[in-house]
């Protein structure tokens, strides 16, 4: 008798055994967040190995300080983020393809850095929704601001959708913050944070280099994404990816669409 009682209870451990070593098979496999953080190492790797950060990273002519372990390593981090898995730069290429024709002249005429023509695909990527603030259009204006630079917004006109127009205001607008701020990357920086923050954290920190600055997560990678769409855009085959042939196959079709 007492020998089945020990039989029994050998079968009933076993059986709660089998069943916690399949129950924890299975959550190994169900569990997506493992897999993407075994792909993001690799891609993590990727990056390091392919590229040896002797580039010289810059935004408007501003370098990059890749000497610094922090800033170095949000950049890589980064990079990783603006890969194929996330953004599908590839298509983004397609877009840069039919903005840049008509961005490039306008940012030239108004004095603009030419590196603010990724601006667009940063701030309004491959979706023109209006965002949860109210931002709109290629250059993400809020309605009170695209007013206060010339734009039409309202009774059926909204021409924060009309790349031409609002890249000119977009130029009004980064004159304004450049003229206040006196450096680039912090102008482009205020684009997004609004400028009474940034001068208010300049102020505060008594800091006016935008990579040495504490500023929120959204603001104090900005920068860094613009850099790295100009990096994959620029030069796709170092992160993996294949050149894609920016103005010869683009119609002037495709160009008048967009006005």
């Amino acid at each position: 008798m007492i020998r089945k009682e020990m039989k029994k209870k050998h079968l009933i451990m076993c059986s709660v055994t089998c069943v916690l070593v399949l129950i924890s098979g299975l959550s190994v496999f169900a569990n997506p967040g493992a897999k993407r953080t075994s792909r993001h190492k690799a891609e993590y790797k990727f990056i390091y190995a392919k590229n040896d950060f002797s580039n010289d990273f810059s935004f408007a002519d501003e370098a990059m300080p890749v000497n610094d372990h922090h800033v170095n390593r949000k950049m890589r981090t980064i990079l990783v983020r603006t890969n194929y898995h996330h953004i599908q730069s590839n298509i983004l290429q397609e877009e840069a393809a039919k903005l840049f024709p008509i961005i490039e002249p306008i940012l030239r005429a108004n004095g603009i850095p030419e590196d603010f023509k990724y601006v667009p695909l940063v701030e309004a990527g491959l979706k023109m929704d209006v965002s949860k603030r109210g931002a709109a259009g290629w250059w993400q204006f809020m309605p009170g601001t695209a007013r206060t630079y010339g734009l039409r917004v309202g009774h059926g006109r909204d021409e924060r959708y009309n790349i031409r127009k609002s890249t000119i205001a977009a130029c009004k607008y980064f004159k304004e913050l450049y003229a206040e701020l006196n450096i680039w990357t912090l102008a482009a920086a205020a684009y997004h944070h609004g400028e009474i923050q940034m001068a208010r954290a300049i102020r505060n920190q008594s800091e006016d280099n935008y990579f040495r600055l504490h500023l929120n997560a959204e603001t104090g990678s900005y920068v860094y994404r613009i850099i790295a769409m100009k990096e994959i855009i620029e030069r796709p085959e170092l992160y993996g990816y294949k050149k894609y042939n920016t103005y010869a196959s683009i119609e002037p079709s495709d160009l008048m669409a967009l006005n």
